[in-house]
């Protein structure tokens, strides 16, 4: 049965929400890394060891199905380690075939830990995989049903002759440890992973039709707003190579799609700014282009639209999620350490509304969320009287 447009978008955002959930300062690489699958490109995540990097991209490899491969590379990895060994019945007839079942070529997400530590085979060959989607070695030829390869390090290469490898990443996210106001947050959200649940997951087909809607987007409408932000950037020495230009457009068409959107707008640009290669650049892309990103929303993915844009919609919709999510999760007045627990974290939320919005400039998304959280910290009493 086919899916439509509508119902394989809803289902892939449940999935992210359900992969993020207690993944404290990761819900934007979760859902970097589902943007980059809808549209067909590839996510490079810096950041120091021990950072849930890769409990970030299982837990999204889970929740977008298919089959996955995990490895982390060093200086001495085979090549056989990663795209499998030579098949040894075929070698006696002098024939190189490799098996590759299980291994990275029939993989549809990838995670390569320490990513370019790898040899210089196997960045060769993982340059045409990652590119054309196309394995070769010795006498094998296979297309590879890779949606997203996400790789990790601790830094940028320093190294030149790593460039060209590097810039098959169209997007790039970096992450730090969790700052120490919310060390709470993490050690209760660390624990949760530990939680028997069963979290909602996604179909490749339903990956597909968005990606599908993605492809078949009408960008005309957005572009010269796309080539306006561009010129800022080259204004601001931001440089960015013609490729990557040319590339960020699928970034925009795949988050109008999963935000469920055929014609994408302004307020789908905020990919841009993962297309910036440094950290430091991506920072100066921020403010330079803070006018732009100002309209930037998405309800599918929230944290990295406001991590992008850190404008008003987005910081909005995240906030509204998350007083959502607590509304919903209220314990029982019996309960009263939870229940002071669980006051303490709404109070938070309507203190960010409070702090981030004047009461007649309340976006949407949080005038009616404003009202019921202002119920539900009254006092029963009160309210009766």
């Amino acid at each position: 049965m086919s899916v439509t447009f509508e119902v394989a978008a809803a289902t892939v955002r449940d999935a992210l929400t359900d992969a993020g959930r207690g993944l404290v300062e990761r819900e934007a690489m979760v859902e970097l890394v589902a943007l980059s699958a809808v549209a067909g490109e590839h996510l490079l995540v810096i950041g120091p060891p021990g950072t849930a990097k890769s409990e970030a991209v299982r837990r999204t490899a889970r929740g977008l199905g298919g089959s996955y491969f995990e490895y982390l590379l060093g200086r001495f990895t085979e090549p056989s380690e990663i795209f499998g060994p030579v098949d040894l019945r075929k070698l006696r007839d002098g024939v190189v075939e490799t098996e590759t079942a299980g291994m990275l070529p029939e993989a549809e997400v990838a995670f390569l830990d320490e990513v370019f530590l790898g040899s210089t085979a196997i960045l060769n060959t993982l340059l045409g995989l990652l590119n054309e989607r196309t394995f070769r070695r010795g006498h094998t030829r296979m297309q590879c049903p890779l949606r997203v390869c996400v790789g990790a390090s601790n830094a940028l290469p320093e190294d030149d002759s790593l460039a060209a490898f590097s810039d098959r990443f169209l997007a790039r996210i970096f992450v730090e440890p969790v700052p120490d106001p919310r060390l709470e947050e993490l050690l209760a959200g660390g624990a949760s992973l530990w939680a028997d649940t069963v979290p909602r997951v996604a179909s490749l087909a339903s990956l597909d039709v968005v990606a599908a809607a993605a492809r078949e987007a009408d960008l005309a409408p957005v572009r010269p707003h796309l080539a306006q932000a561009l010129r800022t950037l080259r204004a601001a020495g931001i440089g960015l190579t013609d490729r990557r230009a040319v590339k960020v457009q699928r970034l925009v068409a795949a988050a109008a799609a999963l935000a469920g959107r055929t014609t994408p707008g302004v307020a789908d640009l905020w990919p841009l700014v993962y297309a910036v290669p440094t950290k430091e650049a991506q920072a100066l892309a921020r403010d330079v282009l803070r006018d732009v990103l100002s309209a930037s929303e998405n309800a599918a993915l929230p944290a990295a639209a406001l991590e992008a844009s850190a404008g008003p919609l987005a910081r909005a919709q995240r906030i509204a999620q998350a007083g959502r999510v607590l509304l919903e999760t209220r314990p029982m007045d019996a309960d009263g350490d939870a229940l002071a627990a669980w006051r303490l974290k709404l109070e938070g939320v309507a203190r960010e509304m409070d702090a981030g919005f004047a009461p007649e400039s309340l976006p949407e998304a949080l005038r009616a969320l404003r009202g019921e959280v202002a119920v539900a910290l009254t006092p029963v009493g009160s309210r009766a009287a």
